[in-house]
């Protein structure tokens, strides 16, 4: 099979699945080794980013998914009908980002960190499915550890946890901001 013919059976695979589709996976339908799976999808999405493409390759972990980009939400979104998606509070926003930061993480630690309760608010971001559990400590009770999932990569548009904005820069951000 030729190149350009596998990147189009690739590109209808992620279009056809539309949930991110491992690498094993596109390897497996294609007969071909997982690491030339991995360079055609890096040459594709750089091919579409080129061309500044309305669609793009988005990789999460060793996975990839085909996305519109999101400058063209308004226009996407005029075409859709709106959903009802609150999106989240800031205590949701709070604790995921504490999970995000500190995970694996129990409860407990979470609400240290807080200084309140978060049930609800981990409830709710499990039924996001922007958190979920992630073992148990050998510890009276097996308290539950959490960690964020491959939607919360997406929510946020990066690859991998180690793309968060470091700790440092942030304080310096909102330092620079409190005192304007």
């Amino acid at each position: 099979m030729e190149i350009k013919e596998i990147k189009s059976i690739i590109e209808s695979l992620l279009f056809a699945w539309g949930d991110p589709l491992s690498i094993k996976d596109i390897a497996d339908v294609l007969n071909i080794d997982k690491k030339k799976a991995s360079l055609l999808l890096q040459e594709m999405m750089e091919e579409l980013d080129k061309d500044k493409r309305g669609l793009q390759i988005v990789q999460t972990n060793k996975s990839y998914q085909i996305c519109t980009r999101p400058q063209y939400y308004p226009w996407i979104s005029k075409l859709c009908s709106p959903k009802n998606s609150k999106g989240l509070t800031n205590t949701a926003l709070e604790t995921l980002s504490i999970v995000a930061y500190k995970q694996p993480i129990t409860k407990a630690e979470i609400e240290a960190i807080r200084g309140v309760r978060c049930d609800r608010a981990i409830r709710y971001l499990i039924e996001q499915n922007l958190i979920s559990e992630v073992g148990k400590l050998d510890k009276p009770g097996r308290p539950r550890i959490f960690g964020t999932t491959d939607d919360f990569l997406r929510y946020f548009g990066i690859k991998n946890i180690s793309e968060l904005p470091k700790l440092n820069i942030l304080e310096k951000n909102i330092e620079e901001e409190t005192h304007e």
